[in-house]
């Protein structure tokens, strides 16, 4: 009809505000339990007092909103605009780690780790443009692998959750197993139903569902929403000025080289489920987004960001294309960030609740990275080894625990990945089999 602007992608749809904050809120509860296992993590390993956690917590939680805005929103040439949520990577712990206790004291092992984070930000930022061009370097068959690799590696976080977490007294007790395993079905049937809005809800709603029964049974309380305070802004360089270190920082970089991979991955998974097609200048936007992103994280005493591969299996399982729901759950992390009382509520979630819910969603990672894998010819023995390979290196860390623990710290903290030796072995043989060959590559093997 005349006067009718042209058709509006999924992706570029403003959704009405109830469903905006509804589909956003969703997304923060998929993220929120590896927001704040990172700080959880490093605070208990270098050995930051109970206030400094809860200070790194709620500056995670600001600086990941204001990543997420910068991703799904963009402005100039920063961010790719898609539904996509920015989150520390796990691939920078035992870096962090490694790092905070290789100093004189936790405050001078936070300040280590911020120089190297704002280094690494900073280089990552430059460089885009360049990583943007070697595109070609990640088909499907590399980032099929990586993202298959990412959704294998998180799920016995998920099953450890639904076990009762990390810290539970009875861990794989009937009643935690009962929560877990109620959720998911919960969610399952909400899917049975067929009914596209309770889809899209569905994990929101198994998780306020489960900590409600939690709750009512007695098993999940509030007590540290009474214990936390109204109001908690975050301040740039509150623990004083950052150091730099040059092991730190090369330890850094390498993280923000597995990050690239991670970053190519979700973006090419997340374009392939919303149907928008990904670009090398697409690429470059979203790294541009990773390393200011990951600059404002050292600057606002939080850790490097990159894509979150659960929210990623989120977009794929409720369907919900809009990024403008994800700019909502940015806008919610930034709240609760500012207000600890708020995010001490989304903290009560129980673990083996989450762990419930988290089993579909992080299945699902798996589960694109397989259906990216489809479009390459495993028929090839070149192909099929790259796969075979880099899944099976990745297994190593998690099943073998001790795997370089007599290597040097900084290597041992990059061997000690999963995703960072699978991702790693997947890009070097994909180069020494379809790249660095006189054998041209199928058309399926093509970027």
């Amino acid at each position: 009809m005349a006067g009718e602007g042209p058709h509006k992608h999924p992706v570029d749809e403003v959704l009405p505000v109830p469903r905006l904050a509804l589909y956003g809120f969703q997304h923060v509860l998929a993220f929120y339990a590896g927001a704040v296992v990172v700080p959880i993590l490093v605070a208990g390993a270098i050995g930051l007092s109970p206030e400094q956690l809860v200070y790194l917590i709620n500056a995670d939680l600001f600086t990941c909103g204001i990543a997420t805005v910068v991703q799904s929103l963009g402005f100039w040439r920063i961010g790719i605009r898609l539904p996509i949520v920015q989150g520390v990577t796990f691939t920078a712990v035992a870096p962090m780690i490694a790092i905070g206790q290789g100093a004189e004291s936790p405050t001078a092992g936070l300040l280590a780790i911020y120089g190297a984070t704002i280094t690494a930000g900073l280089a990552t930022l430059v460089a885009a443009p360049f990583l943007g061009r070697l595109l070609r370097f990640f088909p499907p068959l590399v980032t099929g692998t990586v993202l298959t690799i990412m959704g294998l590696i998180l799920l016995p976080n998920a099953l450890t959750d639904a076990a009762g977490g990390a810290a539970a007294k009875d861990p794989g007790s009937w009643r935690h197993l009962a929560y877990a395993g109620g959720t998911l079905l919960f969610i399952i049937m909400l899917y049975r139903l067929r009914r596209p809005f309770l889809s899209s809800i569905a994990v929101l709603l198994g998780l306020v569902g489960g900590t409600a029964v939690s709750y009512a049974l007695g098993d999940t309380g509030f007590d540290q929403v009474g214990r936390s305070d109204w109001l908690g802004a975050t301040t740039p360089f509150h623990y004083g000025t950052p150091t730099f270190h040059i092991g730190a920082v090369i330890a850094m970089l390498l993280v923000m080289m597995v990050t690239v991979v991670e970053t190519v991955g979700d973006s090419k998974a997340t374009g392939e489920i919303v149907g928008r097609d990904v670009t090398g200048d697409d690429i470059t936007r979203a790294l541009r987004a990773d390393g200011l992103s990951t600059f404002l994280g050292g600057s606002l005493n939080a850790f490097p960001y990159t894509c979150f591969a659960q929210n990623v299996g989120l977009v794929r399982l409720t369907g919900v294309r809009s990024r403008f729901v994800v700019v909502a759950a940015g806008a919610i992390m930034i709240v609760l960030g500012l207000f600890p009382k708020a995010a001490a509520y989304v903290a009560s979630i129980p673990p083996d609740v989450l762990g419930g819910a988290a089993v579909a969603m992080f299945g699902m990672v798996a589960v694109v990275g397989m259906q990216t894998l489809a479009k390459v010819d495993l028929r090839q023995e070149r192909n099929a080894l790259v796969v075979a390979i880099s899944v099976a290196l990745a297994m190593l860390p998690a099943t073998v625990p001790e795997f370089g623990e007599n290597m040097p710290r900084d290597v041992a903290a990059i061997l000690n990945s999963g995703i960072t030796l699978g991702s790693i072995s997947a890009i070097v043989l994909n180069l020494l089999f379809n790249v660095l060959t006189r054998t041209p590559p199928t058309e399926d093997d093509a970027p």
